[in-house]
């Protein structure tokens, strides 16, 4: 009875899916709210957006473009409270749109160590209080989408993954597949030793990927890329200051990845 429940449960949730075609996910990483030319384009992006609000717009950090100093608290709050008036003008997004943040390694936190805890509520109270949906999320963070699991992760996987690996790829075009391939055999975001990449042991279960998830975003500052493996969609938006203000869109009801690019 219990199995047969759940079937009619996930059959209702892929009709739902089917429904709504407009739905959408925005992702995108390295978002520098220290930098004008950032907060410009993301001025731009909502504005784009306002007449048909997405589903979520998904931020990755890093959300300072330095490296994590004394100043770097004062920094954020400064960036978050710019953001907040940005979206000022924008209330159909404020109030309908979900708005994700999930913090980088230079972000501020408990140091290297996986998984990271949200963004600190002193820093981003300037954003939750404008936003009806705003959700600060660890690193990384698991989404439910009807009948679709996401793996939302923040790490600069590509180069810690070539300097650790065995046998490296005859061609760079191929670094992305491989990647993709062996996360998802060994089923988990963080398959190397400890001191390359540390881990809370009771929260290992946060960086599994068994069983496989439908998506996984993998936030790198490596060029962007899209792979299908394992029934699996991973992709990287790339890095958005670092790649002429580049991100992805994900469309759950055709699962399929848009490109798009804020020109100059």
């Amino acid at each position: 009875k219990q199995w047969y429940q759940r079937r009619v449960r996930v059959q209702l949730l892929r009709d739902i899916e089917k429904e709504k075609q407009n739905a959408m996910f925005v992702f995108v990483s390295d978002v520098w709210l220290d930098q004008p030319a950032v907060l410009n384009k993301l001025k731009t992006m909502f504005t784009g957006y306002s007449k048909v609000p997405p589903f979520a717009f998904v931020f990755f950090g890093n959300f300072t473009s330095d490296q994590c100093h004394r100043d770097t608290v004062s920094k954020m709050r400064a960036g978050f409270k710019a953001l907040s008036d940005i979206l000022s003008s924008y209330p159909t997004l404020c109030s309908d749109s979900h708005f994700l943040f999930i913090p980088g390694r230079q972000d501020p936190g408990p140091g290297p160590v996986l998984p990271r805890p949200a963004l600190p509520a002193s820093i981003v109270e300037p954003v939750t209080r404008k936003l009806t949906h705003a959700h600060m999320c660890s690193n990384p963070v698991r989404v439910q989408y009807c009948s679709q699991e996401m793996v939302l992760f923040r790490e600069n996987l590509i180069n810690k993954m070539c300097r650790h690996c065995i046998k490296f790829p005859q061609r760079n075009e191929e670094l992305h597949v491989h990647l993709a391939k062996t996360l998802l055999s060994q089923g988990h975001l963080a398959p190397l030793p400890l001191h390359a990449m540390p881990v809370y042991w009771s929260h290992d279960h946060a960086l599994r990927l068994y069983p496989i998830p439908d998506v996984v975003v993998v936030a790198d500052k490596y060029d962007a890329f899209s792979v299908s493996a394992s029934d699996c969609l991973m992709f990287n938006p790339g890095s958005f200051p670092k790649s002429n203000f580049s991100f992805k869109v994900y469309l759950p009801a055709q699962k399929k990845i848009e490109n798009c690019e804020i020109a100059a």
